[in-house]
């Protein structure tokens, strides 16, 4: 409640945590994908998350909460899938 207080939505605040265009990788694979389980994003999530309380909020955890979102993509390079989630992405308007 604190946080939605802050910045007027729960949602505002998490979404302030995307990560850049220029951190995402241009080329998702297998390999990417073994050696990625977190990222510089997800890390400071936790952590500012762990920082005001929250408990079961590791680095992993936020990016598999950051990938559930739509935050990332993380669709492997010619999934049918990907387009369609970076379309929807571009039309996200992102909580103020």
């Amino acid at each position: 409640m604190a946080l939605a207080e802050e910045t007027g939505s729960l949602s505002g605040w998490l979404w302030r945590h995307e990560p850049p265009a220029a951190e995402r990788p241009a080329t998702i694979d297998l390999d990417y994908w073994n050696q990625h389980p977190t990222s510089t994003a997800s890390t400071a999530l936790s952590r500012a998350l762990k920082k005001r309380g929250w408990t079961f909020v590791g680095p992993t955890t936020m990016y598999a909460f950051m990938q559930a979102v739509g935050m990332v993509n993380d669709h492997m390079s010619g999934c049918i899938c990907r387009p369609v989630i970076e379309a929807a992405r571009a039309d996200f308007v992102r909580p103020a």
